[in-house]
């Protein structure tokens, strides 16, 4: 058979592209028969081999798909293995009985594939959600035959031979036309562009004289709490919390056992008991 096998993991589009489509390229197109005979094997015995061959014999029409789609400002090698995913798919799910050859059927999966991709990654807001959306997204661009904004007339014929309303072609237009701002601005930006930058814009709260009044008084509340709550407990209990919880130096629980001449389990009562009772203090 005219393709030669691979790893797969020396085909994948990395730095080095140039190299990869020239990889992909330099593999035998099947012959109708041939991809009739590996899709047999795929589809009724499992064979791994024959799957392998077929996505090997159609990389390059991953690539020339692929390419259609550089307008958009993505990575030509991320494209092409986003491609390459429906390729897989595609071929995972062919039917030799169907009497299609598998680059008519493998087009919509690899299609389908970079679109997820390009629409996860051109803007960092979604531009596209709905199935209309979705059309006019892939479609307007080379609709436009110009850089300005679609006349009337226009853009009743875009709407038209798109089969959408024409306010769905006015925002998508508008979406495509919008641009990205970063939200802070860089550290190599001019003085002028970084006081422009969106989160220079938010209201700074940190300082709200009525908010800072207002921890101050809780913090204030619950140490007065804490205090009346602790001053209700037996000197012994006191000690215990302050050098369990309140002291720089923290003390464990054997550290006074040893103190008090009890076992660390009493130790752990009390603290447990103590701190019930400081609870139900301030809570009240």
């Amino acid at each position: 058979m005219g393709t030669s096998l691979q790893p797969v993991h020396t085909l994948a589009p990395g730095a080095n592209l140039g190299a990869y489509i020239q990889a992909v390229n330099g593999f035998s197109v099947l012959s109708a028969e041939e991809e009739k005979s590996l899709a047999e094997d795929l589809f009724y015995h499992e064979k791994v081999d024959a799957a392998r061959a077929l996505v090997m014999a159609h990389l390059r029409f991953v690539v020339h798909i692929a390419r259609s789609y550089n307008g958009y400002g993505l990575n030509q090698g991320d494209l092409i293995q986003e491609g390459n995913v429906g390729l897989m798919k595609a071929v995972k799910r062919f039917n030799p009985e169907k009497g299609v050859r598998l680059v008519s059927f493998a087009v919509h999966w690899i299609k389908a594939e970079i679109h997820e991709f390009v629409l996860r990654n051109w803007r960092i807001v979604k531009v596209a959600t709905t199935k209309a959306q979705r059309k006019l997204f892939f479609n307007l661009r080379g609709a436009k035959k110009r850089l300005a904004w679609l006349t009337n007339t226009e853009a009743k014929a875009v709407a038209a031979d798109l089969n959408v309303e024409v306010s769905h072609v006015r925002e998508m237009e508008s979406r495509l036309s919008a641009f990205d701002a970063a939200f802070d601005a860089g550290n190599d930006d001019d003085d002028d562009s970084v006081y422009q930058a969106p989160a220079h814009y938010l209201e700074d709260k940190r300082y709200d004289p009525a908010v800072q009044v207002e921890n101050a008084n809780w913090q204030e509340t619950n140490v007065s709490s804490l205090t009346g709550a602790m001053s209700q407990l037996d000197a012994r209990s006191q000690d215990i919390l302050k050098q369990r919880w309140l002291s720089d130096d923290k003390s464990t629980l054997h550290e006074l056992a040893a103190q008090y001449g009890v076992s660390a389990e009493r130790i752990r009562q009390l603290e447990k008991n103590a701190m019930k009772k400081i609870r139900g203090v301030m809570e009240a």
